[in-house]
């Protein structure tokens, strides 16, 4: 095994500007994973905006302006979700530079931190516990060097590496320091390939754009059959081509769901910048899905309730010489290349003195073996950990650290081993010579943090390496009642009594890396959403692992890099904030598919209807666009942003089908029969065809309007004014504006290309057609409790989702 030593300087200025010119750099794709040409033509060459601009150049070219509005929604549609879209981007770079590591790189023989698209082919990288691999490399000098590559292979086993082995970028440092030179940068690099594949917008896993797409599968094979009986019955009816071919577009634009795909875009993309708002970076955009399903916290103690910062307490005197027990704590301090925070308390507070001792064997510090040591020539062997691990579990020494650790701090054991620390077989017999207490400071928002998750169901349970009975100690003075405290190490090998006791139990001490992904797995083999939450090393498997990784901003390189979430102020007090805007995005995408769906179900089947009568489409498309405004567009745009505290659940595509398919027959037949009932004889006046119009359209409003009030519920006070407004705008605009309207374009005839062809003149006709979409409002409204005991859920008419 190699010590590290500097006696390679890595390239020179001069070195580094001919790799430069012949592009040997280290270019990264984009940090969101979508550049802003990936954006826009996401958002403009879409199927529904090829639809929409098909039947808008159809309607145009009949001259009516009026009915060709419609079309704006693909400027909208695409202008809304481009600038969104865009602005996430942004939000996701911009804290991508703040929150990612920087490797430290020698040139010149002088290490310094760069950025990663600063490097360069055969650049010197040094290396050290936590630190992620950044490029593919070969090692050069290797100090107890030992790196995990169980990400990429799937070997749980740390890796020993040495000079002239391989390193794989996407692996990282469990222990020992060195460095590599990079062999292979930028798109060649493993790392860059994981990037590419992981884009953070992509939505792999999600169970909501699974059920929407599933819904849009459903709607174009739905669209085909009908589309096509309506063109070929529309243009077998009596009139103007224009006639037919505003009644084709009447029947066919409404069905397609032009607003469903851009609001659930939207939502996720103002999720982003929200979080972007609190210093979340937002990784893989699925994890807003997952904010909304978790109901398990697996929470790291050190750096999630506890301050990442240890201050020396007490050196309580074992055996021998006090004074002998400090010197050596500070020699070990001095002598360690890369510090965790326990040493570095050490050296803050016990700085070296003398001449530091000459080191001839090193065991660096493992969360898995729990104790780190260094052999100095002539002055013994030290080893420094866990009492209960360096000495025997049931001796007067474990006894003693166990009642001082149930005060919530830590406890080291200082010993002296009779063998060498890096000997295969060590530690050995261990004497003990001091015990080393260690203050720890809990955050201060992990109280509150805790209670809000108790009041929202999701249960915290508390991991960490630490002895068991100081994290319930700290657990404890948080005053959350978490259950059991369990020692890891007592836990059972049979997989099914060890799911039993994680999920039975609430705070976990002296857990290995590897029990820490276990105990992920048996959370989730029991039906639980897990989110993990930590900041070191040892946590990076279990955060890989979960459904949700969150990893704090001055965490592990290693961490950071497998966390679907970045807390970048490393605030707990983040979490709730995060929680509630997941359950915002998903519980509105629900809310604005029901809108969309129910819109599209009642088109398809109302066009069904008309053309299996043989029937000239009632409605031209202004008609649909007024009833789409007042009673979708706007009210689903608010709702789509509005709060909503209620914890998404498996099932959003049964919940969303089992109200909006039965809502949507029973608007297109009430709107149909209503239609049939005023509809006067052929050969008629071409007045009381308009009139017979309005009417329906009026009982589609009311069906409409019903369907936008009961999807709001729970009522709060902006929700009913939204509903007034909306109800009321659309009486002015269709009811009354057209009494106002015609002399206007009688005597401008520019008007009338702008004539919205409605009349609600007719009282006898109006009275029918508003019993019918009475009719239309009651089985709407027994349609949305039906769902609720179809669905299971709990139906409340007022009332915040905070309080269900």
């Amino acid at each position: 095994m190699t010590t590290a030593a500097q006696t390679v300087p890595g390239l020179t200025t001069a070195e580094v500007a001919e790799r430069v010119a012949r592009g040997e750099v280290n270019t990264l794709p984009p940090r969101s994973g979508r550049t802003t040409w990936d954006i826009v033509k996401a958002n403009v060459f879409t199927r529904i905006n090829f639809l929409l601009m098909t039947l808008f150049i159809m309607v145009l070219s009949t001259g009516s302006i009026v009915n060709a509005l419609f079309g704006f929604l693909i400027i909208i549609n695409s202008g809304i979700g481009i600038v969104q879209e865009l602005r996430a981007k942004r939000t996701l770079d911009n804290l991508a530079v703040v929150g990612e590591g920087k490797p430290t790189v020698r040139r010149d023989g002088v290490a310094r931190e760069l950025p990663r698209e600063d490097v360069v082919l055969d650049d010197l990288i040094e290396i050290g516990p936590g630190d992620q691999i950044i490029v593919d490399g070969e090692v050069v000098e290797a100090s107890y060097l030992e790196v995990d590559e169980s990400l990429l292979t799937g070997e749980s086993d740390p890796l020993l590496k040495e000079p002239g082995h391989v390193v794989m970028s996407g692996s990282f440092v469990v222990a020992g320091v060195g460095a590599f030179r990079a062999t292979k940068v930028g798109l060649d690099s493993y790392a860059a390939q994981l990037t590419l594949e992981a884009s953070k917008f992509s939505l792999v896993k999600s169970e909501l754009q699974t059920g929407i797409n599933k819904i849009l599968r459903l709607i174009t094979w739905l669209l085909v059959p009908v589309g096509l009986a309506t063109v070929w019955v529309q243009w077998n009816q009596t009139g103007t081509w224009q006639e037919k071919v505003l009644a084709t577009g009447g029947a066919l634009v409404p069905m397609v769901p032009e607003g469903l795909v851009l609001l659930t875009s939207l939502a996720f993309a103002v999720g982003v910048v929200r979080l972007g708002q609190r210093n979340v970076l937002v990784q893989e955009l699925p994890a807003i899905e997952g904010l909304a399903r978790v109901d398990v916290v697996c929470a790291d103690k050190t750096g999630t309730l506890t301050e990442n910062g240890l201050a020396f307490g007490e050196l309580e005197h074992l055996d021998g010489d006090d004074a002998r027990s400090r010197e050596v704590l500070a020699q070990l301090a001095a002598a360690d290349p890369r510090p965790n925070a326990s040493v570095q308390a050490l050296a803050h507070s016990l700085p070296l003195t003398t001449t530091g001792w000459t080191v001839t064997g090193m065991a660096p510090f493992t969360s898995a073996k729990k104790w780190s040591g260094m052999s100095f020539d002539g002055e013994g062997h030290w080893v420094l950990g866990a009492p209960d691990v360096l000495a025997s579990p049931d001796s007067d020494v474990a006894g003693r650290a166990e009642k001082v650790g149930s005060t919530g701090r830590r406890v080291l054991l200082l010993g002296e081993s009779d063998r060498p620390v890096d000997a295969p077989d060590a530690p050995g017999t261990v004497t003990a010579r001091a015990l080393v207490v260690l203050e720890q400071k809990v955050r201060p928002e992990a109280r509150d943090t805790l209670a809000f998750f108790a009041e929202q169901d999701v249960v915290v349970k508390v991991i960490s390496g630490d002895n068991a009975t100081s994290v319930g100690a700290v657990t404890g003075s948080l005053g959350v009642d978490t259950g059991e405290v369990v020692d890891a190490r007592t836990l059972p090998d049979d997989a099914e009594k060890f799911a039993d006791k994680v999920q039975s139990a609430g705070v976990f001490g002296r857990v290995t890396p590897q029990q820490k992904r276990m105990m992920v797995a048996a959370l989730q083999s029991k039906g639980h959403n897990v989110a993990m939450t930590g900041d070191g090393v040892n946590d990076v498997l279990a955060i890989k692992d979960s459904d949700l990784g969150v990893a704090m901003g001055s965490g592990a390189a290693a961490t950071r890099s497998v966390a679907q979430l970045v807390l970048l102020d490393d605030s707990f007090a983040t979490l709730p904030h995060v929680v509630a805007e997941g359950r915002r995005v998903i519980g509105n995408i629900e809310r604005v598919a029901n809108f969309f769906l129910t819109k599209t179900m009642y088109s398809i089947i109302l066009a069904l209807l008309v053309a299996l009568w043989g029937l000239q489409f009632p409605f031209v498309p202004i008609h649909i666009s007024f009833v789409g405004w007042f009673t979708i567009g706007i009210p689903a745009s608010i709702l789509a942003l509005a709060p909503n505290a209620e914890r998404a659940r498996p099932g959003f595509l049964k919940r969303v089908m089992s109200f909006s398919i039965p809502s949507g027959v029973v608007v297109a037949v009430t709107t149909f029969v209503s239609y049939l009932m005023v509809k006067p004889p052929l050969g008629a006046d071409p007045a009381l065809f308009t009139q017979a119009s309005t009417a329906a359209l009026l009982t589609l409003m009311i069906g409409g309007t019903w369907v936008m009030v009961v999807t709001a519920r729970p009522y709060e006070w902006w929700k009913l004014l939204m509903i007034a407004v909306c109800g009321l705008a659309a009486f002015l605009v269709i009811f009354w504006l057209p009494y106002q309207v015609p002399g206007w374009i009688e005597s401008l005839g520019f008007l009338r290309r702008f004539d919205p062809q409605l009349d609600p003149s007719n009282v006898a006709m109006m009275t029918e057609a508003a019993w019918w979409g009475l009719g239309a409002l009651v089985f709407v409204e027994a349609a949305w409790w039906i769902s609720g005991r179809v669905t299971g859920e709990h139906r409340h008419l007022f009332g915040s989702l905070a309080d269900r």
